[in-house]
């Protein structure tokens, strides 16, 4: 059975940018497992934007419209799915609310939620949610090494 993947911010700006010191690690999940039912959600859609045009981006910043290209031809890939968020944030992220540590893993949580919600995975590379997410819900998180 393949799982709903929802793409953590790093993973999608690692996935977008070839020029990315993750790239490869991002490419080579997608390829082997990814690609068959992946998505975003508004959060990591417009933390895409803010990040890669923000004139400190490295490995180098996007104009809007480029940024905006980059994330709309994502978008063409084969098994692409828009993952919504129609409930709020304090409701969606009940369940763990306790593994919450501070303000830096507020989208984070939201994130995870999304994907516990809708029995999917949130791919990132950020080894933290891991925590969060507790032995309850270890099966909604890939962390990529």
């Amino acid at each position: 059975m393949i799982r709903r993947t929802l793409l953590d911010l790093n993973v999608l700006i690692a996935l977008a940018d070839q020029r990315h010191n993750h790239h490869q690690k991002a490419r080579n999940w997608f390829t082997a497992s990814g690609k068959d039912d992946w998505g975003v959600c508004p959060f990591t859609e417009a933390g895409f934007l803010r990040v890669t045009t923000n004139a400190t981006f490295r490995p180098g910043p996007h104009t809007f419209e480029r940024a905006l290209a980059i994330l709309q031809s994502l978008k063409t890939l084969p098994g692409y799915r828009y993952w919504e968020i129609k409930q709020s944030w304090v409701t969606l992220t009940a369940p763990f609310a306790a593994r919450i540590s501070g303000h830096q893993q507020v989208t984070d949580a939201y994130l995870l939620s999304l994907a516990i919600k809708e029995d999917g995975v949130l791919v990132t590379f950020d080894k933290g949610i891991r925590y969060m997410a507790g032995a309850e819900f270890a099966g909604n998180v890939l962390v990529l090494q």
